[in-house]
């Protein structure tokens, strides 16, 4: 008989493993990169003492239409984006939320270089134009915005220190950064290496798999064993440039193991637990507070625009 879970994720952030889409993901997929059998591998700390979790957050203040009298309504949104980091200096057993930048974007569609209203708001404004017009494509463009600041951030960071970064990576140069993939939607592996991924423990990897198509290296971590969880419950998913050597990727793969459990986040923590790293969600809650009250946002805007139209 089929055993039934209710996953540990509050329902408002989706789920961590979605198997209505767990489909073979599309490309290429070397198991074989790292030559070693394809069983759980513990993780190893190298002693790395300084350290960066990089995560960005983003907000849509309000939708927008242009009323243009010969081609129609056009449509836009304003968002607000933030992104910055939590550096912990392991030797000193210290961390602090560092580098927050705050951007607003409003976002036109239909190509248009429309010239936004002041708004009274730090920082203002700027004006995007997007040749489409699906509302669709207006998020992705400021989700896009926000993953561009993030990597930007990530890869400056990465000169001295072992960067985590919050999601699949942006930016494939050859820079130490890793990505950490909370939620589960496609699966790059066959039935028997899908088995290696569930024996794994906490503390321990997969062997490393290399996804050609998107230029990256990747593998599963497993941060915690969760109570009355599946067999994918508590596993993240990890990614690296491969304009990396492989045996640089050995080795941050090695320390991904061993560190991110140490800061995986707690159920009474966190509503996304144990994949939402402690780092990430304080700099989250950082970040959130920084982009200002949604209602007095909103209710700028609007004075801006009626003032606009007014004038």
């Amino acid at each position: 008989m089929a055993r039934i879970f209710v996953e540990g994720w509050s329902p408002e952030y989706g789920a961590p493993l979605d198997a209505a889409e767990l489909a073979p993901a599309e490309g290429t997929v070397d198991d074989g990169v790292e030559g070693v059998d394809w069983a759980p591998l513990d993780g190893h700390d190298d002693g790395c003492a300084r350290i960066a979790f990089v995560d960005g957050v983003r907000r849509i203040d309000a939708r927008l239409t242009v009323d243009d009298q010969l081609a129609g309504p056009i449509p836009g949104l304003c968002g607000t984006l933030a992104i910055g980091a939590v550096l912990w200096d392991r030797a000193a057993v210290r961390s602090e939320v560092a580098n927050e930048r705050v951007q607003r974007w409003a976002v036109l569609a239909g190509g248009r270089a429309e010239r936004f209203p002041v708004v009274d708001l730090t920082p203002p404004y700027e004006t995007m134009a997007i040749a489409t017009r699906d509302g669709d494509a207006l998020v992705h463009a400021l989700q896009s915005t926000m993953r561009a600041a993030e990597a930007a951030l990530a890869t400056s960071l990465a000169a001295d220190r072992c960067v985590f970064a919050d999601g699949p990576l942006h930016e494939l140069g050859p820079h130490e950064v890793v990505g950490v993939v909370k939620s589960h939607r496609v699966t790059y592996l066959d039935a028997p290496r899908n088995a290696v991924i569930a024996a794994l423990d906490a503390g321990q990897r997969t062997p490393l798999f290399a996804i050609k198509d998107y230029g990256r290296y990747s593998w599963y971590v497993r941060l915690a064993r969760v109570e009355d969880g599946h067999a994918w419950s508590g596993l993240v998913r990890c990614e690296a440039s491969a304009h990396l050597p492989l045996a640089t990727v050995r080795t941050i793969a090695d320390r991904a193991a061993a560190l991110l459990p140490l800061v995986a986040s707690q159920p009474h923590m966190d509503p996304r637990a144990p994949q939402n790293l402690v780092p990430i969600g304080a700099l989250e809650r950082d970040l959130r507070h920084r982009m200002g009250d949604s209602g007095l946002v909103y209710r700028a805007l609007r004075a801006a625009v009626a003032e606009r139209r007014a004038s």
